[in-house]
């Protein structure tokens, strides 16, 4: 039949990588903001309008674009490919998938995101340091350092 595109997968791990992205820009501006008035009682004040000024968007196409052109569809094609090779619910084929994914696929993610974003930024030549530097600590603690 050929390749179709996983657009269902795609979509949905590009809405999950903007929303995380968000979050997470979201989450760095609301400490930077607490931390600069500290002393002030009302932190909230005016918020909306630096953190919409201060939004990243092109990290946040860069990690959209990333979800749906490979995560979604390189995710799709993995979890295929384990269904065929372990085509039984039992509780070792589940554990060996679990297994799996941390020991394949979750450093397979970190090289290409790293890749992506470095690709996007005109720094690949600074793709071995960055993998050096924070790949495993991406890989333990689950925050992809940008």
């Amino acid at each position: 039949r050929g390749y179709r595109f996983p657009l269902k997968q795609a979509v949905t791990a590009s809405s999950l990588a903007l929303t995380g992205d968000t979050i997470a820009q979201l989450s760095s501006h609301w400490r930077k903001r607490k931390d600069s008035i500290s002393g002030s009682s009302d932190t909230s004040k005016d918020i909306m309008p630096s953190v919409i000024s201060d939004h990243d968007w092109l990290r946040a196409l860069r990690m959209t674009s990333y979800g749906f052109l490979l995560y979604g569809p390189g995710s799709y094609a993995w979890y295929k490919y384990l269904d065929h090779c372990l085509p039984h619910q039992t509780p070792q084929n589940i554990m060996l998938k679990v297994l799996l994914n941390q020991i394949v696929l979750g450093p397979c993610v970190i090289g290409v995101v790293f890749a992506w974003n470095n690709l996007w930024l005109g720094k690949l030549s600074e793709l071995p340091n960055k993998y050096q530097k924070d790949a495993l600590p991406t890989l333990f603690y689950g925050k992809i350092l940008i």
